[in-house]
């Protein structure tokens, strides 16, 4: 038997074997629905009117499903429990729905997913059927992240070491969504949307060198287009669920920038607080570039002396050494707006006592997370999103990210369950 006949034979039978099992799920499924209509309670005004059927698609096919309608008359509006119940989303049952959700939100298009479905599992859904219900599940998604924090979600971390860590970056949105904004283009435009990402991980070691070691899979994080005065609050509340209350200690690592800096200010106050290494080498660049210029044969050796010099918590002696090099210079306006950065994150760049005592003093994770969390789904070549579009897909993406996809779930099938799907929507006749 030739290649192409085995790999026709596999299909042959994943289709045979497909056929039976999406017989016998539909058969348990109405066999569910029975139960749960006999066992429904109608609420006050609401009038069972018959059955409806839908056709639902799963992971092995389609099957239709006969249900009772309840419908409320004072209210012009009804709902069939037993979709609720089921933990259908639409027309997809609950193990579709999660798996499109993890296709739609991958580092892929919705036309990429729609195709890996089709070769991968033999699933038929359409790119835009795929959108539909990412954006429906990650409307929920973000609001399941903003959720008010409650003593019960409070994590009881021993780790010697909380860190709390945010940063911002750029998505390219639709020119709705740009109107009116001013921009880094030249022509004083926008182009994009900043977004925050949040992280929180822990600590519990050092390696053999004293180097802090993040520990393994303890990063979680959260994302927003709200300002940074009401996504800081988010942060925080994050920061509870995963042990911010019974840390040891808790550090927040930033990149100095000014929103930034109020952030942890106001929102995390009397934690440790660590301006990113890297960022501080950057300005650090643009203070010698001032008094030097980038070509001169002193620019390179003398940042590396900056370098050497931060990390013996000598930023002081940096500030004022700088300051007498360009005083009377017509560098100087452009030298002390430079070192302007280091003027007000003093406190925060003492790296040498962070590394001490054994502090990550880069923001590395939350960086890599703004590429591989945002970047990659939402920055690739020519993409433009709707701010609730990039929402909900980013919401989706740091649940992921943060291993709590089967957490969400079960939580949108129990509050749909408590509630009885009892959110009204227009029974179409």
């Amino acid at each position: 038997m030739q290649g192409t006949a085995v790999a026709e034979l596999e299909l042959l039978v994943r289709t045979a074997v497909f056929k039976s099992a999406n017989a016998l799920v539909g058969w348990l499924l109405q066999q569910t629905v029975e139960r749960i209509d006999q066992a429904y309670q109608p609420k006050t005004g609401e009038r069972c009117k018959g059955r409806e059927a839908i056709t639902v698609q799963g992971i092995f096919g389609h099957f239709e499903l006969q249900r009772a309608y309840y419908h409320h008359a004072g209210q012009a509006q009804g709902h069939h429990p037993a979709d609720a119940a089921l933990g259908l989303e639409g027309s997809y049952t609950p193990a579709l729905a999660k798996l499109i959700c993890l296709e739609g939100t991958d580092e892929q298009t919705y036309l990429k997913a729609e195709r890996h479905l089709a070769q991968t599992g033999g699933i038929a859904v359409s790119a835009r059927q795929i959108q539909r219900v990412v954006q429906r599940v990650g409307q929920a998604a973000q609001h399941w992240q903003e959720r008010p924090v409650k003593p019960e979600d409070c994590a009881h971390d021993d780790a010697p070491i909380l860190y709390v860590s945010a940063d911002g970056t750029g998505v390219p949105m639709v020119p709705d969504e740009l109107a009116g904004r001013k921009g880094k283009q030249a022509d004083g435009k926008a182009k994009t949307r900043q977004v925050y990402l949040g992280c929180v991980f822990t600590q519990h070691r050092v390696d053999d060198e004293g180097r802090p070691v993040r520990d393994w899979e303890s990063t979680s994080y959260l994302s927003s287009f709200k300002s940074s005065d009401r996504f800081g609050p988010l942060l925080r509340q994050e920061a509870f669920r995963r042990g911010f209350g019974t840390a040891a200690k808790a550090v927040v690592l930033i990149d100095g920038a000014h929103g930034l800096a109020n952030l942890a200010l106001l929102t995390f106050p009397g934690c440790t607080q660590i301006v990113d290494f890297y960022h501080a080498m950057e300005h650090a660049a643009l203070v010698l570039e001032a008094l030097l210029g980038k070509a001169h044969a002193e620019y390179q050796p003398r940042l590396r002396r900056w370098a050497e010099r931060l990390l013996k918590d000598e930023v002081a002696a940096l500030i004022a050494a700088a300051r007498q090099e360009g005083a009377g210079r017509p560098c100087a306006p452009t030298v002390e707006a430079a070192l302007h950065y280091f003027a007000t994150n003093l406190s925060r760049m003492q790296y040498g006592s962070f590394r001490t005592a054994g502090f990550f003093i880069g923001s590395g994770v939350v960086e890599a997370g703004c590429k591989t969390v945002i970047g990659a789904r939402c920055k690739q070549s020519g993409m433009f999103w709707s701010e609730t579009g990039a929402e909900n897909i980013l919401a989706l993406r740091c649940i992921h990210s943060s291993r709590r996809l089967d957490a969400f779930w079960q939580h949108r099938l129990d509050s749909r369950v408590a509630r009885n799907d009892c959110l009204p929507f227009a029974h179409a006749a």
